[in-house]
């Protein structure tokens, strides 16, 4: 019994296709890959569930519900933000201490951020030397769903921010905090973080901004990482 041209034909696609899968995974990686190896970050156990659906924001990306995918750098990248000293452009937190930005300690509970006061203000870490950055990690308050508004983070190896500036991230969409329009998208806290791309970025110094959030004005921190590489 003949086979209708139409099977056969689509027989062979897929054969050709299964063939060019397995050579493709038997092939070398190309070579600026070779050396890249897959972030792990260490989170902090979740403190709500499901999809939150009372949040209203012009700028929200969509909420998927899964996790975040995989992000690879460099063989060699280290955490290099632990412990280092945080100044701020509010010296003086309403509750918490400055320390705790970098501290390690990232769970959403009670007791483990800092709060600045309502309007723009900014967290700066000082790396104490040049590093290449790869990525950064920031948990703001994540014990509820919540959006921050004008999340900017930017990198420089000037202590004041004044030249050298490379914006990393920018979800101010409408210029409200008055460093530029930006096009990334506004995202809800969870326990993830929210995990920028320091794109190979030379700086000693990171510093990350907000506006308030959709609970109330405030701006709150529990934990920033900084994942880079030594400067050759």
């Amino acid at each position: 019994m003949k086979m209708p041209v139409k099977l056969v034909l689509s027989a062979i696609i897929l054969s050709g296709l299964l063939i060019f899968s397995l050579l493709a995974a038997a092939l070398p990686l190309p070579a600026q890959d070779q050396d890249k190896v897959e972030l792990k970050i260490l989170l902090p156990k979740p403190m709500f569930i499901g999809t939150p659906r009372n949040i209203k924001t012009p700028n929200l990306e969509a909420v998927t519900g899964k996790p975040r995918g995989p992000f690879f750098v460099p063989r060699g990248t280290e955490l290099v933000s632990l412990k280092k000293a945080v100044t701020s452009s509010d010296p003086l937190p309403v509750i918490g201490e400055l320390s705790y930005v970098t501290d390690g300690e990232k769970s959403g509970e009670d007791g483990y951020f800092v709060e600045l006061g309502p309007g723009p203000q900014w967290v700066q870490i000082d790396l104490k030397a040049p590093f290449v950055i790869q990525a950064i990690v920031v948990w703001h308050y994540h014990s509820q769903a919540r959006v921050y508004r004008d999340v900017i983070v930017q990198a420089s190896e000037d202590r004041d921010f004044v030249s050298g500036v490379v914006t990393l991230f920018n979800n101010d969409h409408d210029n409200s905090s008055g460093l530029g329009a930006g096009r990334d998208k506004e995202y809800i806290e969870t326990n993830e973080g929210r995990l920028i791309d320091g794109k190979g970025t030379k700086a000693r110094y990171v510093r990350l901004w907000s506006n308030g959030n959709t609970a109330n004005d405030m701006n709150h921190y529990v934990e920033v990482e900084v994942y880079a590489l030594p400067v050759k």
